[in-house]
């Protein structure tokens, strides 16, 4: 089994690969100030929940946003493991061409993500991952990263609108029934799925119509809030939730084939 981890600023992200199949996976609170010792713990303990303690890792991949907790988790996950664990950069040689100004400024997810859709989609393709902040990223079927396009996440939107606002309470972030509402929850619920999916709709419109060649590209959707907002938006053409996990096996493979 292989340990992948996909380290946002909000959530952590943990999975197991056997194969080419994402077995099991977790979301875990983003925690900077954890030891290796309590990581330690947290994944011997998942291990044992899922049925799998028993099992020595073959190795790990981990790729972060959050520097503070790369490293205790890289020696958390090496002390499972037959192997040291991968740390997945913009300077790791996975065949990918960063042609953007500030290429070691690209996040790691990002790069995972892009990878994932050009090797399983085979194709041009926009990946839109609904996290902390949606990201809209672009790469060829040959694997040049064109760049992309950051905007505030649909939680973050909500979370500062809900801070902000002394009389507006937070919701759940799911759909209502209807775009006009007439309750106050049912007008922030329209108001942050129905704009973020239309934002999303007109970003990747703009982007399409700005697209280097004659293709048109995949658009595939990530992240925990991908399956809420994608009924909504039609440009999006199907949601892959393991896309970054399966980036990190297959970012696990090429790095370690190389060496």
């Amino acid at each position: 089994m292989l340990l992948v981890a996909d380290v946002g600023n909000t959530e952590t992200t943990l999975g197991l690969a056997e194969g080419e199949r994402i077995v099991a996976h977790w979301r875990v609170t983003t925690e900077a100030n954890r030891t290796p010792d309590e990581v330690y713990l947290l994944l011997h303990n998942l291990l044992q929940a899922s049925g799998r303690g028993g099992q020595r890792l073959r190795g790990a991949a981990i790729g972060s946003v959050v520097p503070g907790v790369t490293m205790a988790l890289a020696e958390a996950a090496s002390r499972l493991s037959e192997t040291p664990a991968v740390i997945v950069d913009a300077r790791s040689k996975l065949g990918i061409t960063l042609a953007v100004d500030e290429p070691m400024t690209v996040g790691a997810d990002r790069i995972i993500n892009t990878l994932a859709a050009s090797r399983l989609y085979q194709s041009d393709c926009i990946v839109v991952d609904l996290g902390t902040a949606t990201t809209y990223d672009c790469i060829t079927k040959d694997g040049v990263f064109l760049g992309g396009v950051i905007q505030p996440g649909v939680k973050t939107s909500a979370e500062t609108l809900f801070r902000r606002t002394a009389k507006l309470a937070a919701t759940e972030l799911q759909a209502p029934a209807k775009v006009i509402g007439t309750r106050t929850e049912e007008c922030i619920r329209a108001g942050v799925v129905f704009g973020a999916a239309d934002a999303a709709t007109g970003i990747v419109n703009r982007i399409i119509a700005s697209w280097p060649n004659a293709g048109r590209p995949k658009v595939v959707a990530t992240g925990g809030l991908a399956v809420v907002i994608q009924p909504h938006c039609p440009v999006i053409e199907l949601v892959d939730p393991d896309l970054t996990l399966q980036g990190l096996r297959m970012a696990h493979e090429i790095l370690t084939t190389a060496r």
